[in-house]
């Protein structure tokens, strides 16, 4: 399962739970060239105009290597 979180700091939001997803819901929430791997890192938004500040985090409950597998082959 997948657990997908808003993120809107100019409305003090630091991270609300949206949804609770399937495998299936995953592949279709976003196109692949619109997905970014963070890593360890929350995005910089201190150069962002306000309105490009949101952003949603997918945490993933999977194997790591896996998924980073999957991820190398979407960026291909």
């Amino acid at each position: 399962m997948a657990s997908l979180y808003f993120c809107q700091p100019h409305t003090q939001n630091q991270g609300m739970l949206r949804a609770v997803l399937n495998r299936e819901d995953c592949h279709h929430l976003a196109a692949p060239g619109a997905i970014t791997f963070l890593g360890e890192e929350f995005p910089n938004l201190a150069n962002c105009a306000r309105q490009e500040r949101d952003f949603a985090i997918l945490r993933v409950d999977a194997d790591l290597m896996q998924l980073n597998s999957v991820l190398l082959t979407l960026a291909r």
